[in-house]
C-alpha cells in the first residue's frame, strides 16, 4: 500500500465508521437525530462513497471534492459542539421543532458525547486530505488550497 493509499484507506475507515456509528445510534439505540446531526449526515454520509471509491481508482486527488464536504461537515460539527456545550446560547439553535441539539443522549469520560464524536471524525478527514494534498507534488499548496476554496464556493 502507497503511503496515499494509507492516507485514503483511513479517511475512509474514519468515514465508514462515523456512519455506521450514526445509523447504530438512530436505527439501534433509537436516539432521533437533530436538525444539526441530519446536516452532519448528509456531509459524512457521501464521504464514505467518495473515498472508497477514490482507493478503487486509486484517484490520488480525492481531496478536490472530498474536503470541500469534510470541512463543511467539521464547520457544523463545531457549531453543533458550541451549542452543546453552552458555549452558544441556545436561542440561536436552529433545532426548533422535534429533538434539540443540546439533548445529552451520553458523555463517556465526561465528554465524548455524539457531537464531539462527529467533530472529531470531520477534523480526522480533514488533516488526512490535507497530508494527501500537501503532498500532491503538481501544485504549489497555496494553490491547491485556493482551488479547494473556489470549489467549496461555486457549489
Amino acid at each position: 500500500m502507497n503511503k496515499w493509499q494509507a492516507y485514503i484507506a483511513a479517511a475512509f475507515f474514519i468515514a465508514l465508521t462515523a456512519t455506521l456509528g450514526s445509523l447504530f445510534f438512530s436505527e439501534v439505540m433509537q436516539l432521533p437525530p437533530c436538525v444539526l446531526c441530519w446536516y452532519q449526515r448528509i456531509a459524512m454520509y457521501p464521504l464514505v462513497v467518495l473515498l472508497g471509491a477514490a482507493l478503487v481508482f486509486e484517484d490520488k486527488r480525492i481531496y478536490r471534492y472530498a474536503l470541500p464536504l469534510s470541512v463543511i461537515g467539521a464547520v457544523i460539527a463545531l457549531y453543533h459542539n458550541l451549542l452543546y456545550y453552552g458555549v452558544l446560547p441556545e436561542s440561536v439553535q436552529p433545532c426548533i421543532d422535534g429533538v434539540s441539539c443540546t439533548t445529552k443522549f451520553f458523555e463517556w469520560f465526561g465528554f465524548i458525547t455524539i457531537p464531539f464524536l462527529s467533530l472529531a471524525s470531520f477534523v480526522a478527514i480533514s488533516v488526512l486530505l490535507v497530508i494527501l494534498m500537501k503532498n500532491d507534488q503538481k501544485q504549489p499548496l497555496k494553490q491547491q488550497i485556493l482551488q479547494c476554496v473556489k470549489t467549496l464556493l461555486h457549489q
